[in-house]
C-alpha cells in the first residue's frame, strides 16, 4: 500500500526543521571559523554542540510515557519543541548581529536540543504509523526533508547572507519553522496503524514505565543485538572523519567559502536528496540488507577520491565530482541504513527503542571529528596532513563491509512485538 501522499508531506516538513540547525553547523560555521584561522582541532570539537542526538535516548522513555490523548500522542511533544527552536533561532539572530560567537554557538547547541526532541516524536510518529512496505518510502521522507533542511541551512541561506546577513539567515530559519508549526497545528493525529501485533489495539495507550524498560530489556537481548548495535554505530565512523576535514581542506586549498557553500552546501546536498531517493527505492524492492551491503560498497568510490584530491592535486572539477558522488552513495546508504534500523523496531515502545538505536548511530560517529582533527592538526595534534587521515577514512569504511557477513547469519524471526519487514 503507498504511503498517503499528506502523511509523507507532513513527515517531510517535520524533518525539515531539523534538518536547519544541522545544515548551519555542519557546512557554514567550519567555514567561517577556519577563515578566522581557528584551528582543525578545534573545529573538530565542534561536534560536542551535536551532544543532544548523541544523547536524546535519555529522554526518550519520557516523550513514550507522556503525551496528551486530546492533543496527540505525538503531537503534544511536537508542538513546544517546534516553538523553542524558533525562539532559539530569533535569539540567535540577536547573537549574530553583536558577533557575540560563544552565545550564537551555546544557542546552537539549544536548537540542537530542541530539534532532538522533536526528533524523537516525530520517530515515534513514523513508526506508529507506517507499515513494513513503506519503510523506505517513509524513510525517504526522513532523510529527504532533513537534507532540504541541511540545503537550506547550510546552502541557500548562507548564499542569501550575503545580502541578509547572518541575522538575517537565522531570522529565515525562525519563520520556517513557525510556519512548520502553524501545519502541524492543524494536522491531525491519528492512532497508531493496527498492522503490527494481533494486540495493536492497546497500543493506542501510552505503555507504563516497567513495560516499557522490559520490552526495551527484551530488544537488547535478542539473538544478534550485539552484531546490530556494532553494525549501526561504525557504518559512518570512516566517512565522518573523511567529511570533517574535507571542508577545511578546501579553504587550505584556496578555495573560496562562496565556492565551497555552492559546490558542497547546494549541489552536494541536492545529490545527497537524489542518493536519498534512490536509497529509498532500493529499500522497496530488494532486501534492506543487501542494499545497506550495497550502497556501503559504492561509497568508499568517492572517498578513494579525496585521499587522491590529497596526494595527486585538486581541479575544480575533481572537487565537484568527487563532492556530488560521495553525497549521492552517502545519501542513499543513509536511507537505507535508517530503514533497516526501522525494521528492527519493537512499535510498542517505538519512539524510545528507534531513538536508542538512532542515538547508538550518532555516538559511532562522534570519535571521528576530534580524532580526525587531531590526526591532520599540525599546531596542536599529530600533524599526518589531510591525506593519511582521508585513507584512514576510507580503510574504515571498507572494514565496514565485513559486519555483512555475521548480519546476514542473523535469523532476525518473527514475532508479536517487532516488526520484521
Amino acid at each position: 500500500m503507498r504511503l498517503p501522499s499528506s502523511r509523507l508531506a507532513l513527515l517531510c516538513m517535520l524533518y525539515f526543521v531539523q534538518g536547519l540547525p544541522f545544515g548551519f553547523q555542519a557546512t557554514a560555521l567550519p567555514v567561517y571559523l577556519r577563515s578566522q584561522g581557528v584551528s582543525l582541532t578545534t573545529i573538530g570539537l565542534l561536534g560536542a554542540l551535536w551532544l543532544p542526538w548523541a544523547l536524546k535516548a535519555l529522554w526518550a522513555p519520557l516523550v513514550d510515557r507522556y503525551g496528551s490523548t486530546r492533543i496527540g500522542r505525538r503531537k503534544s511533544w511536537i508542538l513546544p519543541m517546534q516553538v523553542g527552536l524558533a525562539a532559539s533561532c530569533a535569539a540567535a539572530a540577536v547573537a549574530a548581529s553583536r558577533d557575540a560567537l560563544p552565545a550564537l554557538l551555546a544557542l546552537v547547541f539549544l536548537m540542537n536540543l530542541f530539534a532532538a526532541t522533536q526528533d524523537i516524536a516525530v520517530d515515534g510518529f513514523a513508526v506508529d504509523t507506517l507499515r513494513p512496505s513503506e519503510l523506505g518510502l517513509g524513510n525517504t521522507a526522513q532523510v529527504v526533508g532533513y537534507k532540504l533542511g541541511m540545503l537550506t541551512g547550510g546552502g541557500l541561506l548562507v548564499w542569501a547572507s550575503a545580502r541578509i546577513g547572518w541575522s538575517g539567515l537565522f531570522v529565515a530559519m525562525a519563520l520556517l519553522c513557525l510556519a512548520v508549526f502553524m501545519v502541524m497545528l492543524f494536522a491531525r493525529e491519528s492512532p497508531p496503524e493496527a498492522h503490527a501485533t494481533p494486540s495493536a489495539a492497546t497500543a493506542r495507550q501510552e505503555p507504563d514505565w516497567r513495560e516499557l524498560f522490559q520490552r526495551l530489556k527484551k530488544a537488547l537481548l535478542l539473538p544478534g543485538a550485539g552484531w546490530l548495535l556494532l553494525f549501526i554505530t561504525t557504518y559512518k565512523l570512516g566517512e565522518s572523519m573523511s567529511d570533517v576535514l574535507f571542508k577545511p581542506f578546501l579553504v587550505d586549498a584556496g578555495f573560496t567559502a562562496a565556492q565551497i557553500g555552492l559546490w558542497v552546501g547546494t549541489w552536494g546536498t541536492g545529490a545527497s536528496i537524489v542518493g536519498s531517493l534512490a536509497g529509498g527505492l532500493l529499500a522497496s524492492r530488494m532486501p534492506l540488507l543487501g542494499a545497506v551491503g550495497l550502497t556501503a560498497s559504492l561509497r568508499v568510490i568517492p572517498l578513494v577520491g579525496r585521499w587522491l584530491l590529497a596526494t595527486g592535486g585538486v581541479t575544480d572539477a575533481g572537487v565537484i565530482g568527487i563532492t556530488m558522488a560521495e553525497e549521492l552513495f552517502g545519501g542513499a546508504l543513509t536511507t537505507v541504513m535508517f530503514a533497516f534500523m526501522m525494521s528492527r523496531v519493537d512499535r510498542r515502545i517505538g519512539a524510545t527503542h528507534y531513538t536508542l538505536l538512532a542515538s547508538m548511530e550518532v555516538w559511532g560517529k562522534a570519535p571521528a571529528g576530534p580524532l580526525a582533527g587531531w590526526l591532520a592538526d599540525a599546531k596542536h595534534g599529530l600533524s599526518l596532513g589531510y591525506a593519511p587521515v582521508f585513507l584512514l577514512g576510507t580503510v574504515l569504511s571498507v572494514a565496514f563491509l565485513v559486519l555483512l557477513v555475521p548480519m546476514r547469519r542473523q535469523k532476525h524471526a518473527p514475532s508479536t512485538t517487532l516488526n520484521t519487514a
